[in-house]
């Protein structure tokens, strides 16, 4: 269920933030060129988060990722997918 919101940069910003709180070890967010989707990507370990990370590096996406959470909070689920997107 792809949702797509046009907002501005401040409250692009917060909602940001507020996805970062809710991912203690994985990548919240991506972007490229007017383009950000929010993502809930938890990670097991380091080695697949840096694995993810260069995945959508080499799509051209800047990565947003919390790398200093507690792996016991991050769940074993893996990834999980994105929560929306958000263009502005």
């Amino acid at each position: 269920m792809n949702r797509v919101y046009r907002m501005n940069q401040a409250e692009y910003q917060g909602l940001l933030q507020v996805a970062s709180e809710q991912v203690p070890f994985g990548i919240y967010g991506i972007e490229k060129q007017g383009y950000a989707e929010l993502r809930c990507d938890r990670c097991r370990s380091m080695s697949q988060l840096k694995e993810l990370t260069r995945q959508f590096r080499g799509q051209g996406y800047k990565v947003y990722a919390n790398r200093t959470g507690n792996l016991k909070d991050a769940g074993g689920e893996g990834a999980e997918g994105a929560l929306m997107s958000a263009t502005g």
